[in-house]
């Protein structure tokens, strides 16, 4: 009873401060749309509109992304669960972000478009920090788990935040608001990857 109670106070303690940030996060963008509206009626400039239609954006992906987190919070059991290769779903997610793919065909039992968000997610955080270097996809498994590896040549994440990183709105010190995302890729990764009994690292490479 006690191990249940903690349970879901941590569950609620979660949500509140997942809404508390999310309040936060929506500000920027909210406030940002606000004025160019304001603009827009005076004069509709083209690099105005487009301003505000990458603003307008950013809140979709980050109600997107709050959503998909709420959903793995609430269930206990995949929504899908069906017979999944890997190596097809990342082929096809890399010639999307033109990146290197190697690796054998590995099966896993799983729900597909979870899976793929969890794959496009390390693409696009690659992509994101990766200053412009090559993306390198590898995956083995055989006989073993399926081993996803996201890799590039950017300045990596310093040892003390390779935890952090996968925390919820959590942006690397010096990250801008417009190149960091809305800080759930990873968190999401991580979720995903525990709801398929694995799991997601953060590793050096020289």
């Amino acid at each position: 009873f006690n191990r249940s109670a903690e349970r879901i106070e941590g569950l609620v303690g979660a949500h509140k401060t997942l809404l508390a940030n999310a309040s936060h996060e929506l500000r920027s963008p909210l406030a940002r749309i606000r004025m160019a509206t304001e603009l827009l009626k005076r004069e509709a400039k083209p690099a105005l509109r487009a301003e505000l239609e990458r603003d307008i954006a950013e809140l979709d992906a980050l109600v997107d992304e709050i959503l998909v987190a709420s959903r793995l919070d609430a269930v206990t059991d995949l929504e899908m669960f069906e017979e999944v290769d890997l190596l097809a779903l990342a082929a096809e997610e890399c010639a999307r972000m033109d990146a290197a793919l190697d690796g054998v065909s590995v099966a896993v039992r799983g729900d597909p478009r979870l899976l793929r968000r969890l794959l496009r997610n390390l693409l696009e955080n690659a992509r994101r920090y990766g200053a412009d270097t090559p993306i390198e996809v590898t995956l083995s498994g055989g006989a073993g788990p399926a081993v996803l590896r996201v890799c590039d040549r950017g300045p990596g994440v310093p040892a003390t935040e390779r935890e952090r990183i996968f925390e919820p709105f959590y942006r690397p010190a010096g990250t801008r608001e417009p190149e960091g995302g809305v800080g759930l890729g990873l968190a999401l990764v991580r979720q995903i990857a525990r709801k398929h009994g694995g799991d997601a690292r953060c590793l050096a490479r020289e």
